[in-house]
């Protein structure tokens, strides 16, 4: 497990270095019950809620040393992370290649170092929502907070101003709107797991429901 951390770790510092090129996970992309497209289709809970950004703020604390609530400015000014990969909707969509730019969740968590009890991580939205994920799951090199998408702001019926990215998992997992990311030492369920959505949502297992 430690040499697998260092693994992802180091890919990560290597893209954002820019010295790691963009690498497809297989031939085969599509996960098993998707569908391609080149769209992006919109899906919420019904609300869509605008952040003034002289107010949005993302608070991470917990289980941390150092818990900081951020800034827009603040989130901005940390190092900026780039990042291509695949997305996958348990609605059965798929779209290859989208580009992401925003700050990567190492860059988070070396800011407010986990503690050694902190296994879970939970995130909240302006809109309500909630959503839960292993600690090792968003210590990937491709796992960021995004503010930009395919070179433009992030609009709003997309999550922005910023949304979390996790391209290894169902994209319910990375919670639009983001305003709170807390680290735990247990696992809670968010909105859609504890209404029958898988608890570990993996698409290449086909993990949609529990």
């Amino acid at each position: 497990m430690k040499d697998d951390y260092i693994a992802r770790k180091e890919r990560w510092a290597r893209k954002l270095a820019g010295k790691e090129p963009h690498q497809v996970r297989s031939n085969d992309r599509l996960p098993p019950g998707q569908r391609q497209v080149t769209n992006f289709p919109v899906l919420d809970l019904g609300v869509q809620p605008t952040v003034d950004l002289a107010k949005w703020e993302l608070k991470i604390h917990g289980l941390v040393e150092n818990p900081v609530t951020l800034t827009w400015d603040a989130f901005c000014e940390l190092p900026q992370f780039e990042d291509t990969s695949d997305f996958h909707c348990v609605t059965t969509w798929s779209q290859f290649d989208m580009h992401w730019q925003g700050v990567a969740f190492f860059t988070l968590a070396d800011l407010v170092k986990p503690k050694p009890e902190a296994k879970h991580v939970f995130f909240k939205s302006y809109d309500g929502y909630s959503t839960n994920n292993p600690l090792d799951v968003c210590l990937d090199d491709d796992v960021l907070v995004a503010h930009r998408w395919n070179g433009k702001p992030l609009s709003v019926e997309h999550g922005g101003p910023a949304r979390v990215i996790l391209p290894k998992r169902y994209a319910w997992k990375g919670a639009k709107w983001i305003r709170e990311i807390t680290f735990i030492d247990r696992d809670i369920l968010g909105f859609w797991e504890l209404r029958g959505y898988s608890n570990t949502a993996d698409p290449w297992t086909e993990d949609r429901f529990s």
